[in-house]
């Protein structure tokens, strides 16, 4: 025969104490109940039971002392594993401190380097300024006395220092009166426009041999004179000494196709491309948001140039060429743009919402943790079990438009440079990556989180004078998914209808949307709850038991009870809110719900009490006012509800003999005949006129 242990291992199925038994009795010799060898004994079955019994108490103890000894491990463990942590606290406190302590030194000695390197430059700056003003004026000198004795107005190969040190002087004569210094004025300018002249020259000699280094060489000196670049804005620039030159170029030079592909090509390789250089280098790194409005608005600018540059005449294929000198600029910052749009978009998203935060002195709670708190949390928020107080938001919704306004426009600005700027075959791809930033940030990070707070916020059923804050919160995420939902369709759909992803998009909005309702849901039902709460509150603290059986029948006003009035007051107030919260048919659904639910209150309310004849007239008057209620919702089966009640009100003051035929009308004719006699038997002579047989 097998011992308890044995037949506990034996069982490979779960543990069946019917099974057990059975097994136990068909081992033990006499005690099987189908015959076999020995004759069925019930003392020796009954002896093997009661030995058993003693076998499974005495494992019980044994398996008990195991789980105590484990427990008491358990706890040991606990406890060093605690003093491991506090060590390693203390431990991380100190390196943290010796870490400020290092920063605020590196601070320190960075600043007196800083400072150092502007003393520095203060001083060497107005002594280089100092040097150039000293060499100008020795060179001013000269063309005051009439002689040009230096070597660079004079060597040939020095024209283009000397074109810059004239190009100064000549800014220069400006500026100085004209009555004196109309002389000098006079040979600058000379000098000026003979340099000028002398680079055309050397430019059109290059082009004859064919030298086209020599070119780009003087074209570079003679961009900086008057009769090249007139303006600051080199985009401007660019056009007008294409359309000033592209006649006399038609004029002079026997390929004019050529020449003007050749100037337009200098223009962009050098000039253009220098421009763009300098404007994007300098925002890279430091400031990210820069950089990308300057990026949209050199290469909207550097495209519009190449679309008016089609009028002239470059060749058979000026469309690729063009092209190709707009990728040769701006390859290497478009290979490299979305990366940077996302990484921009998803820390100015993060600043924005951590502001708006920190100026609501909130801690942000973490979502989708795995604590004991969060796991009651999450029951509560999903059934109307007290586990402990709810959070007191103060009335505060987290929700601000301002900060949706602003997240939204950062979005929509990425969207305008994710157009302009993706390869049209990534475009559907990188705006879809925009778009998870927006649901990320916007949906996740601040609708979400907001909805998990006001569902924390709200109390339980039976609080009193609660305050039902999630309505606001309602109000306000419906607005929201209104913009949200505008940017979709204005900036998202146009940069993916026609690819793949326009699937992927809306099963995202969609997946989205649909988790966000379900939290309102949550968050409406819950919400609904208390308020038929606090109207159940008002009347069991203000409805009396003498409302409805008044001591002096001949004495009584005919009018509505104060626990009516009050909760009158109070339904009016919350179907208030409810429009105001809600559009189109959330509010009939809400209200309709909400209607059910105090019809059925009042309903098990009037069913408390008994009711004499001056008693069923005031609470006929009670349903006449909860009717007036009903009327506000605006939903005809709330209402019809009431008129129903209110039927049912009349079985308690009709007289016994118009009993029947008050039942047989077209409200009551369909109601169930143990509800109609259950409000009957609310009568004090109910007993006393027999009613009970006009439902027997």
């Amino acid at each position: 025969i097998l011992t308890p242990g044995q037949l506990f291992i034996s069982c490979s199925e779960p543990f069946d104490a019917d099974e057990y038994i059975e097994r136990l009795a068909w081992r033990t010799p006499g005690g099987g109940s189908k015959g076999g060898a020995e004759a069925f004994d019930p003392k020796r079955l009954l002896e093997e039971f009661e030995n058993h019994i003693e076998e499974l108490k005495h494992l019980d103890e044994k398996i008990q002392r195991r789980v105590e000894k484990l427990e008491h491990q358990c706890h040991r463990e606990a406890k060093e594993f605690a003093h491991k942590v506090q060590d390693l606290q203390r431990s991380n406190q100190v390196a943290f401190q010796h870490f400020q302590e290092l920063d605020e030194h590196i601070s320190y000695v960075a600043t007196k380097v800083c400072h150092l390197g502007d003393q520095l430059e203060g001083v060497n700056t107005p002594r280089q300024r100092a040097v150039e003003a000293q060499r100008l004026m020795t060179y001013f000198n000269e063309f005051l006395d009439g002689e040009l004795r230096s070597d660079v107005f004079n060597n040939p190969e020095k024209i283009k220092e000397a074109a810059d040190i004239i190009q100064k002087l000549h800014l220069i004569a400006q500026e100085l009166p004209f009555d004196r210094f109309a002389d000098v004025k006079a040979k600058i300018a000379s000098k000026y426009h003979d340099l000028e002249r002398q680079l055309i020259q050397e430019f059109t000699a290059a082009q004859r041999r064919g030298e086209i280094g020599r070119m780009q060489e003087v074209a570079a000196v003679l961009l900086h004179f008057k009769g090249a670049y007139m303006r600051s804005d080199v985009f401007e620039d660019t056009a007008l000494l294409c359309q000033r030159v592209n006649k006399q170029v038609g004029e002079v030079f026997q390929s004019p196709e050529t020449v003007m592909a050749k100037l337009i090509q200098n223009i962009f390789e050098n000039k253009l491309q220098a421009h763009v250089k300098e404007k994007l280098d300098e925002t890279r790194r430091s400031d990210v948001e820069q950089y990308l409005k300057n990026l949209y608005d050199l290469y909207t600018r550097t495209t519009a140039l190449a679309s008016k540059l089609t009028e002239f005449n470059l060749g058979s294929d000026k469309h690729t060429f063009l092209s190709k000198l707009i990728k040769n600029i701006f390859s290497t910052y478009l290979e490299s743009y979305i990366e940077m749009e996302k990484d921009y978009l998803r820390t100015r998203s993060a600043m924005i919402l951590q502001r708006y935060y920190d100026s609501k002195n909130h801690q942000k709670r973490p979502q989708g943790g795995g604590s004991i708190q969060e796991l009651k949390e999450r029951i509560r928020q999903r059934t109307n079990l007290p586990l402990g107080p709810s959070i007191d938001t103060h009335g505060e919704t987290f929700l601000s438009q301002e900060v949706v306004v602003n997240l939204l426009q950062e979005t929509r600005h990425a969207f305008e440079r994710c157009n302009r700027l993706s390869d049209p075959s990534d475009l559907p791809k990188n705006a879809f990556s925009i778009f998870l930033l927006l649901v990320e940030h916007l949906c996740m990070d601040h609708i979400d989180y907001a909805l998990e707070i006001g569902l924390s916020a709200i109390p339980s059923a039976d609080a009193k004078n609660a305050n039902l804050y999630f309505l606001d919160v309602v109000q306000q995420a419906n607005t929201i998914f209104h913009l949200f939902d505008k940017q979709f369709n204005d900036h998202l759909m146009p940069l993916i209808s026609s690819s793949p992803k326009l699937t992927e998009c809306l099963h995202k909005k969609k997946e989205v949307i649909e988790q966000m309702e379900v939290k309102l849901d949550t968050g409406i039902d819950r919400t609904l709850n208390c308020m038929v709460g606090q109207m159940k509150h008002i009347l069991a603290t203000e409805q009396k038991k003498t409302d409805f059986r008044p001591e002096d029948e001949n004495n009584v006003m005919i009018q509505c009870t104060a626990a009516c009035s009050k909760v009158c007051v109070y339904v009016s107030r919350q179907v208030e809110r409810v429009r105001k919260s809600m559009d189109g048919k959330n509010v009939d659904t809400v209200l309709t719900e909400l209607g059910v639910r105090f019809h059925r209150l009042i309903h098990e309310h009037l069913q408390q009490y008994s009711y004499s004849s001056m008693g069923g007239m005031l609470a006929i008057c009670d349903v006449a006012e909860y009717r007036k209620s009903a009327k506000d919702f605006r939903v005809p089966l709330v209402l019809q509800l009431f008129d129903t009640l209110h039927a049912l009100c009349n079985l308690l003051v009709v007289a016994p003999d118009n009993l029947k035929q008050v039942c047989s009308g077209e409200q009551l004719t369909n109601l169930d005949r143990n509800l109609l006699h259950a409000f009957v038997q609310l009568r004090v002579d109910y007993r006393q006129a027999r009613l009970g047989r006009h439902f027997s």
